[in-house]
């Protein structure tokens, strides 16, 4: 069953455009553990201090714990911020800074963060005089190698500079995740076949790519994309 419609009577009546993942296929879309996507979206207790999310996920309002598909390109930057030793409220000030000065909720995947991003952590940085951000800071080619092409890389963006879809697969665009296709799963970019379903027709056929493909009446290649990406995801 589509775990989209596992969530039952919680879903929202209108869920065009918004997409839904769960913290597990958060994590295998991103390769993030999801136990921090947890952390860093529906927040965290420590000692007799509760802390909230970094922001408010698009589907905040579900009883389950959930992400839409700009929570999940959002996360994204975040593992790149911590990975660089980052601090959890560095990165929930510099969020607010450019939420406010792009009037936009998920500011981090805006391309102007690629320009503006060093200026808003420097600004933390004289708030704060948080360490961790110093090297970012100071160092130009040290932003750079966090905010690193490959991070837009795939994101298809409208006119006003919303994210509209990814193809996760680079130099590929035979896969896209797209929040008005199959709640934003991955799915087959020319035929809106999701890839889970062939990679399990796949496994289920003794690996037989050409049969597959003939099953589902598409090209041996678009079958391979799909099982390259489920086979990626679930590594």
């Amino acid at each position: 069953m589509n775990s989209a419609l596992s969530l039952g009577d919680t879903l929202p009546k209108n869920m065009l455009g918004i997409g839904l993942y769960t913290l597990g296929e958060a994590s295998r879309y991103t390769g993030i553990p999801a136990r921090d996507i947890n952390r860093w979206l529906f927040g965290y207790s420590a000692g007799n201090r509760h802390y909230d999310g970094l922001w408010r996920s698009q589907l905040a309002d579900l009883e389950t714990k959930a992400l839409g598909f700009h929570d999940l390109l959002e996360v994204r930057f975040v593992h790149a911020f911590r990975k660089h030793g980052v601090s959890l409220q560095s990165i929930r000030l510099a969020s607010e800074h450019a939420k406010a000065l792009y009037k936009h909720p998920y500011p981090f995947t805006c391309t102007r963060f690629q320009t503006d991003g060093r200026s808003i952590f420097a600004t933390v940085l004289n708030e704060t005089g948080d360490e961790s951000l110093l090297d970012l800071v100071k160092r130009q080619y040290a932003f750079r190698d966090v905010i690193k092409p490959s991070l837009y890389s795939g994101i298809e963006y409208s006119e006003n500079g919303d994210a509209e879809r990814w193809f996760p697969q680079k130099r590929n665009r035979r896969v896209v995740m797209d929040p008005n296709r199959n709640f934003g799963k991955p799915v087959l970019s020319d035929y809106g076949i999701d890839t889970s379903i062939l990679k399990q027709a796949w496994d289920a056929e003794g690996e037989d790519t050409k049969f597959v493909a003939s099953m589902y009446q598409v090209p041996i290649e678009a079958v391979e994309a799909a099982i390259q990406f489920e086979q990626r995801a679930l590594a």
